[in-house]
């Protein structure tokens, strides 16, 4: 019975994942020759040929594609093995890996995580980067969750799950007193200066949607991709926000800032991305499941 060497397989890995053979031998440390015999032996054994060179780059042949969706699946459930003993989930404190993409708003991040704060037997680990980012460190079970307000879709290679766990209505927010109670939209937008998330966002697209709908131009005073830094401008800036209302909950409920109006048909999704498991985490399930109540 032939038995698959799985160093050989993991130097194919590697070369497939980088492209180049000297970029693969030098994150190895082995050397280029060493790399290409390892890589020679595999092809002996599988009987196919698993690259095809072009130019200074190696493309991976049809037959390769295959053996690396293998490959992923192989790695990726070693590296859940060894985040399973090392995150404590087979002993009695849990750590609990969480990504969110960092334009997030902190207040639904908060709101999102009360079901397990203070939990005695649960450790929180944040991190905060892009989503490309955080997927690849949700590939290799360097993490358990992903918050984003993006969706992501799943392949073969890569067998995300994604799963809507909320919806935002999005509001315009000012100062409180006589303009917000006087306020009509759209008429009196062109009145005051106008914060605006940045053009790449979702939120921003529907909202330049209907101010076109309506036939006004908008000309904002600043575009802020970062929903923590919308939150202080429309605080301290005296001008208007467009912002989900979970950002600015506490500003509302404080009398620091008042609604101005609910845009309709703009909103804002939040999603939950996670990776195949075979070892369930229950405060993962707790999260999830009570996100999916709150959807409901």
């Amino acid at each position: 019975m032939r038995q698959l060497n799985f160093h050989h397989l993991y130097y194919f890995w590697t070369v497939a994942k980088e492209g180049h053979l000297t970029r693969a031998a030098e994150q190895l440390h082995v050397s280029q020759s060493a790399l290409s015999s390892q890589i020679r032996q595999l092809q002996e054994q599988l009987g196919h040929d698993l690259f095809v060179r072009q130019g200074r780059s190696l493309q991976l042949t049809d037959m390769g594609h295959l053996v690396l969706e293998y490959a992923q699946s192989i790695f990726s459930l070693g590296n859940e093995l060894l985040s399973v003993t090392e995150s404590g989930e087979l002993r009695h404190l849990q750590r609990l890996r969480i990504g969110s993409v960092a334009t997030l708003s902190r207040n639904f991040q908060d709101n999102f995580l009360q079901p397990v704060i203070g939990e005695a037997k649960i450790r929180l680990v944040l991190q905060s980067a892009s989503l490309n980012e955080l997927l690849e460190l949700l590939r290799v079970h360097k993490l358990d969750l992903i918050l984003s307000n993006r969706s992501v879709a799943a392949d073969t290679s890569t067998p995300w799950r994604c799963q809507k766990i909320a919806e935002q209505s999005v509001c315009i927010v000012g100062p409180p007193g006589r303009l917000a109670d006087q306020f009509q939209f759209p008429q009196d937008l062109a009145q005051h200066p106008l914060l605006l998330p940045g053009p790449n966002s979702d939120i921003r697209s529907q909202f330049d949607l209907l101010c076109e709908r309506h036939g006004i131009e908008v000309d904002p005073y600043a575009e802020v991709d970062d929903m923590a830094m919308l939150r202080l401008l429309a605080r301290d800036s005296g001008g208007l926000a467009v912002v989900p209302e979970v950002v600015v909950q506490d500003e509302l409920r404080s009398g620091k800032l008042q609604r101005y109006a609910v845009l309709d048909d703009v909103v804002e999704r939040f999603y939950a991305i996670t990776a195949k498991r075979h070892v369930e985490m229950v405060a993962l399930r707790t999260l999830l499941e009570q996100a999916a109540a709150n959807v409901d």
